[in-house]
C-alpha cells in the first residue's frame, strides 16, 4: 500500500490525482480530509495552505522534520537536488514573537539556508518572512 501524509492526500484529493477511501470503503473528500487533519493538529489548515502554495508553484515539499521545521523545499526533489529552503508555519493567531526570529535565524545560519516562516492571514492569504544565511 502506498502511504502519504494528510498533507499529501489532501493536495492530490484537491488535484483529482488520488481517491483515499477509508476502512469502510467510503471515499474521503477533501473536506473530510482536511477536519480529519484539524482534528489532529490545530494548524493542519495553515499547513496544509502553505504547503498547497508551495506545490502549486512547482516546488517538491517534504517534510522538516530532520531540521526542526514544517517543511524542507526543493527545487527537484530529495537526491536530486538540496533543499535551498526551510519552511516553518506559524499560525496567525500565535504571531511571530522575537524568538521565532532568532529561532529562524540561528536555524538559517546552523544549515545555511533560506529560512522562511510562513503566516496565514484570516483572508487565507500567505505573508512569508525571510531570514538568509550570511558569512561577514
Amino acid at each position: 500500500p502506498l502511504e502519504l501524509s494528510l498533507l499529501e492526500c489532501a493536495y492530490l484529493t484537491k488535484e483529482s490525482k488520488i481517491k483515499v477511501i477509508d476502512s469502510n470503503d467510503r471515499t474521503l473528500s477533501l473536506d473530510d480530509i482536511l477536519s480529519l487533519g484539524a482534528s489532529i493538529s490545530d494548524d493542519f489548515k495553515d499547513r496544509y495552505l502553505v504547503y498547497n502554495q508551495l506545490r502549486e508553484n512547482g516546488y517538491v515539499v517534504r517534510p522538516g522534520l530532520k531540521f526542526g521545521t514544517d517543511f524542507a523545499v526543493y527545487e527537484k526533489g530529495p537526491g536530486l537536488d538540496h533543499a535551498p529552503f526551510l519552511v516553518h508555519v506559524i499560525p496567525q493567531k500565535d504571531g511571530v514573537v522575537p524568538l521565532d526570529i532568532v529561532r529562524a535565524g540561528r536555524l538559517a545560519t546552523s544549515v545555511r539556508k533560506r529560512f522562511i516562516i510562513a503566516t496565514v492571514k484570516e483572508n487565507g492569504e500567505i505573508a512569508h518572512y525571510s531570514f538568509v544565511w550570511h558569512r561577514p
